[in-house]
């Protein structure tokens, strides 16, 4: 419980840091770089699932069943290749802006390889190294571009690229170095005898599910920049970022509570202790989330306006409306997701991601030509909140769950006070 507390303060505090970031570029970049950021970033984000097949969660489901050299260099020696076959096809379909893709490829590697390198950590239950690591990457780039605005007096995307540069290779080589005394120190594998090449036939055949349902969710996140870009050009993928930004703001809470949740379903083979987790790390993200959401939507309009963005961001306040609901769901959703990747039922996860994948589209289509950058918020919200329903569907039906678990109840709250009062005195959960 200290772990986990431990990683939603780390991840509290990259959300403030974020927040403060996106207010900063709003002002240095103004809403047309605010849009180029957020293209380059999504374009970024989606390389990276690809890199994921081998690099992501994969890693911590093999490491409770290999050695961690035999999952190493196989999860290393993919990432290059995942990053030029994700931005080749997104070359081809045109999603690319133009004059960014060499920086585009780079750091889709470099930030995979840490996103690689944090989950060893977490194999090997580092949690100070893995939220040291975030901080790294998701914190120190709000000083470095402070610095760069202001300090150097650059103000441009060129700026944002060499901050993204800057704090995600520092990130990279102080995991690497938290990461040494392990690949030094030769650990016997629990299913010795068994070929590389067979091992990695069995990565794939688990990594490809799980990529698939990542690069289907981060579609279903981000495909709306593509199509406001399309319908309404640059400026409206800036105020459709800003607002997304800080709507996202909120899912460093699920996140890190995710990566926890994930390791400890992983770990167990029992459908009844999975059980648990999984609904009592779902009740705690839905308070959470919406406490964080609630406080977020009490922001008035003149605020964003006349203080944190500019006059060039009006309706900022209509896009994170229009988010919200979908922003609690896909939180909730996340937890299930962990649930079905960590107990070996990936297919379900992938399903619940294509599934709102196809909302997002025939929704986005039918909203955003009339209503715009609300219509694309609203149609995020209706993709993310069936993504929520087919996941609930799914969950009730392999466990036996009945809709009621997922509702707080008096146990509930006996055992949160229980662990905080553990906690508090210094005793181990």
């Amino acid at each position: 419980m200290r772990d986990l507390f431990g990683t939603i303060s780390t991840r509290y505090l990259i959300a403030i840091l974020n927040l403060a970031l996106i207010f900063i570029n709003a002002k240095a970049l103004g809403v047309e770089g605010v849009g180029l950021v957020g293209l380059i970033l999504a374009a970024i984000g989606i390389a990276t699932m690809f890199c994921g097949i081998l690099a992501g969660n994969t890693i911590v489901y093999f490491m409770n069943r290999y050695s961690m050299q035999a999952v190493f260099l196989p999860s290393y020696c993919w990432t290059p290749v995942g990053a030029g076959i994700a931005c080749g096809c997104m070359a081809i379909l045109g999603l690319l802006p133009e004059g960014y893709a060499l920086d585009i490829y780079i750091l889709s590697i470099l930030t995979s390889l840490v996103a690689a390198n944090s989950r060893f950590l977490l194999g090997k239950n580092r949690i100070f190294g893995f939220n040291l690591t975030f901080v790294l990457q998701g914190g120190l780039l709000f000083f470095v571009l402070l610095f760069l605005y202001y300090g150097l007096e650059k103000q441009d995307v060129t700026a944002y690229l060499w901050g993204m540069y800057l704090t995600n290779g520092v990130a990279f080589l102080v995991s690497l170095f938290l990461l040494l005394p392990f690949l030094r120190k030769k650990e016997a594998d629990p299913r010795k005898g068994r070929s590389g090449y067979a091992l990695l036939q069995e990565m794939f055949a688990y990594g490809l599910w799980g990529s698939a349902d990542n690069i289907a969710e981060i579609l279903t996140t981000r495909l709306n920049y593509f199509l406001i870009k399309r319908f309404a050009g640059l400026g409206s993928v800036g105020l459709l970022d800003a607002g997304t930004k800080i709507s996202e703001s909120v899912w460093h809470i699920n996140r890190s509570i995710d990566f926890i949740e994930y390791s400890r379903v992983a770990r167990t083979h029992n459908p009844g202790e999975q059980k648990q987790i999984t609904l009592r790390f779902f009740k705690l993200t839905f308070c959470a989330v919406t406490l964080a959401t609630g406080c977020i939507l009490l922001i008035p309009e003149w605020v964003y306006t006349d203080y944190l963005f500019s006059a060039e961001f009006a309706g900022m306040r209509n896009v994170i409306t229009g988010l919200s609901a979908g922003i609690i769901a896909l939180a909730c959703n996340s937890i299930l997701s962990q649930y079905f990747i960590g107990s070996g039922k990936i297919r379900y996860s992938a399903g619940s991601s294509f599934v709102g994948l196809i909302s997002l589209l025939v929704s986005g289509y039918l909203l955003i030509p009339s209503y715009g950058v609300v219509g694309s918020a609203i149609s995020s919200s209706i993709a993310f909140s069936t993504m929520l329903a087919f996941s609930m569907i799914i969950f009730c039906w392999k466990t036996g769950a009945r809709p009621r678990e997922f509702l707080i109840n008096k146990e509930d709250v006996r055992f949160a006070l229980r662990k905080l009062r553990l906690t508090h005195d210094g005793s181990q959960p």
